[in-house]
């Protein structure tokens, strides 16, 4: 499916509502809890669509419209979240990021893109030559596979409570 501009956003202005309706005013033993080492809890997820919204997507679409592939990303600490916001409560979290992205989504609108917008140029760190159309393709699918960790985060904390009916919530197999 090649990407389309006007569902993509859709489901990137529908996250935020998304998480907040999952998670907010959970208690910490539900959104502070990780699948185990190395894992990220809610919280975390939060915290890391937080950091991309401020210097991931739009920075990089900014420097692909202005510089094409000349000047490659910065690289994106994936890990920043960890040490930032470790005391606000989740609600504030929920908040800001949904303040956020309403502020990348205008200026996503603000970019005017076109086809040929799409397909320029631009220059990952890690992966090389990438698109805008992808970059952009990838934010929507990024989102949505925060979405997809966060509700089996949630899940697992019931692995064992639902005893035998784990052989058919393919969820807690993961």
């Amino acid at each position: 499916m090649e990407f389309d501009l006007a569902s993509s956003r859709t489901i990137l202005a529908r996250t935020p509502m998304t998480l907040d309706v999952l998670v907010r005013d959970l208690p910490d033993a539900w959104v502070k809890v990780s699948e185990g080492p190395g894992t990220w809890s809610v919280f975390d997820v939060v915290g890391h669509l937080i950091h991309g919204e401020r210097t991931d997507w739009i920075p990089r679409a900014r420097i692909i419209l202005e510089h094409e592939d000349r000047k490659p990303f910065e690289p994106f600490d994936r890990f920043a979240q960890l040490a930032a916001n470790q005391d606000a409560p989740l609600a504030d979290l929920l908040d800001q990021f949904a303040a956020l992205r309403r502020e990348t989504l205008a200026e996503l609108d603000g970019l005017a893109l076109t086809p040929e917008k799409l397909a320029l140029p631009g220059r990952h760190p890690e992966l090389g030559a990438v698109t805008l159309g992808q970059l952009l393709s990838t934010w929507v699918v990024h989102d949505l596979n925060h979405l997809g960790q966060v509700a089996r985060v949630l899940a697992k904390r019931y692995a064992e409570a639902v005893g035998p009916w784990t052989a058919y919530l393919g969820i807690l197999k993961k």
